[in-house]
């Protein structure tokens, strides 16, 4: 059986369903089995009126994923959906999920990883119940280490917050609630690319539901998130590029909707307060190779920079070269009209867009470090408040990108 390809198993033949869960995965045999559980205990739990499934959006895993889905008992019928071989990216597992969104006349849908080990049933309320009482979008709020998520603090968070005026804490989460009306929003949307099609697909939706216009609200999750973390100095290539260059990409569609924006302002928490917090799992950081690779990047990609910045961001980069680890500072003004320009650059293709998109890896290091250093003896409290700052500062950064953007143009 596991040889064969099988686009789609639906052993209880579900025709329609007001509520989805869908876990996407690719090999993900070791972990899947424990959200699946939790997401239905959170369904009979939470939701025992609505008429609900759970789904398993796989990209044909060889590893046993969909068996392992399949036979972990559950109350919720369950279906298994597939891409075909060969094709892989979450973005992809998406698409699928979409047309089941509307072929089974789903309300509501809540996406969670298929990695989690700290999901609770309370996730899935928290994701869902928004989506029965008038928000159609939901993005997860939970206590994070400092140094777990670091292109959502760098990049992620404070772009679509000074560019798009909304404060989403969370915009790649992974684990967030949308209404079953959008999928046909993302379904026709023509911004749809290879990046979206792979890790680009979180910061698309939330972009997109943004530029919706559609009520968003941020969901307190009551538990970290606890998932397989990684060194933010290591395993980074192809999501960065995607990731970035997806929210690069989705600034030119909507220049027109982010350039009538001044400021940002709050998005709406729902179940705030549940009380408990518990500290999320350590994440190692290794400063100094964070330097090299800060350093090497001048060697590698110092005309590139040279090409796409201005020239003063450009002689500011130099400077920072010269400091010595100790007193290594990369200010957040500088590291914003920096994603500016390139941004500018990606709209104009300046350079090859994926060498663009590499150039900047090592600078995001330089300013992980300075981040990392500047946070150090923080608690994760004082640490949230530094990001904070960092998006004000994006934010009063904006009209230097509204001047080079239209410059450009």
């Amino acid at each position: 059986m596991s040889g064969e390809f099988q686009k789609e198993i639906n052993p209880e033949n579900i025709k329609r369903a007001e509520m989805i869960v869908c876990i996407p995965s690719y090999n993900e045999a070791d972990s899947i089995s424990y959200p699946t559980s939790q997401a239905d205990e959170g369904l009979q739990k939470y939701f025992p009126g609505k008429k609900a499934v759970i789904i398993n959006c796989d990209n044909n895993s060889p590893d046993g994923t969909r068996e392992v889905f399949l036979n972990t008992p559950t109350k919720t019928p369950k279906i298994y959906v597939s891409t075909p071989p060969g094709v892989k990216g979450k973005g992809n597992n998406f698409r699928n999920l979409f047309k089941k969104v509307i072929e089974l006349h789903a309300r509501a849908v809540v996406v969670v990883d298929a990695d989690l080990k700290s999901i609770t049933p309370e996730w899935i309320k928290h994701l869902g119940e928004p989506l029965f009482n008038g928000f159609s979008y939901v993005a997860p709020l939970y206590v994070r280490h400092k140094y777990d998520g670091t292109i959502t603090n760098g990049i992620a968070y404070p772009m679509t917050r000074a560019l798009y005026g909304r404060r989403v804490r969370q915009p790649i989460g992974g684990d967030f609630g949308f209404a079953g009306k959008l999928a046909q929003v993302y379904l026709k949307s023509e911004t749809w690319n290879e990046a979206v099609a792979n890790f680009g697909i979180d910061i698309w939706m939330t972009t997109l539901a943004i530029t919706q216009r559609v009520r968003i609200c941020q969901s307190f999750m009551g538990r970290p998130k606890i998932h397989r973390t990684k060194d933010p100095g290591t395993h980074l290539g192809p999501m960065f590029r995607q990731v970035v260059g997806t929210i690069f990409n989705l600034m030119t569609y909507f220049a027109q909707f982010w350039m009538k924006i001044k400021y940002s302002r709050p998005t709406a928490i729902y179940g705030f307060g549940l009380g408990e917090t518990e500290m999320p799992p350590k994440v190692e950081v290794n400063t100094q190779n964070l330097l090299d690779k800060f350093h090497q990047g001048f060697d590698q990609y110092g005309e590139v920079w040279k090409e796409v910045l201005t020239e003063d961001v450009f002689k500011k980069l130099l400077e920072i070269k010269e400091l010595k680890k100790k007193e290594f500072n990369f200010p957040t003004e500088l590291w914003a009209r920096l994603l500016f320009d390139v941004a500018v650059s990606y709209r104009d293709q300046v350079v090859d867009l994926d060498l663009l998109m590499d150039s900047l890896i090592p600078l995001y290091f330089g300013k992980t470090l300075s981040f990392v250093k500047k946070t150090r003896r923080m608690s994760i409290k004082e640490a949230e408040e530094t990001i904070e700052q960092d998006c004000m500062v994006f934010e009063t950064t904006k009209p230097y990108l509204i001047m080079r953007w239209k410059k450009g143009a």
